[in-house]
């Protein structure tokens, strides 16, 4: 996996942190401007994030769960990639320090830049 992002981005190291402890091998490539990477991807307008990872012929682009990006890999669906839009509090990367999240929904990007849902992750209150 290659995971771009800026050189200051504390969460995006603690997502790299969570990836690497699910198993993925990690490599970071720091960059001021992600701009180019997503439009080359297909990263849908408005569903930035502020890292893009290529992993197995996909990108995953924000705090997308490892767990999501492993049942990607092994369902091989013809799809661009994940996109988990924002910064969601409670994902991974953005963990709570009293264990709160909000619900969130990681989304699927088809071949044509459409988006569904992939993977549906509850609140805890």
């Amino acid at each position: 996996m290659i995971v771009h992002k800026s050189a200051s981005c504390g969460c995006c190291g603690l997502w790299v942190d969570h990836m690497r402890a699910a198993g993925f091998a990690v490599e970071v490539r720091n960059t001021d401007d992600l701009n180019p990477l997503k439009e080359r991807v297909g990263v849908p307008y408005g569903k930035g994030s502020c890292h893009t990872a290529e992993v197995a012929g996909y990108f995953i682009e924000g705090h997308v769960p490892a767990a999501d990006v492993k049942r990607l890999i092994a369902e091989k669906p013809d799809a661009k990639g994940l996109v988990l839009p924002g910064m969601p509090m409670g994902s991974p990367g953005m963990e709570s320090p009293d264990g709160r999240a909000q619900a969130y929904t990681v989304e699927l990007v088809g071949r044509d830049g459409a988006t569904i849902a992939f993977a549906e992750h509850a609140a805890v209150p």
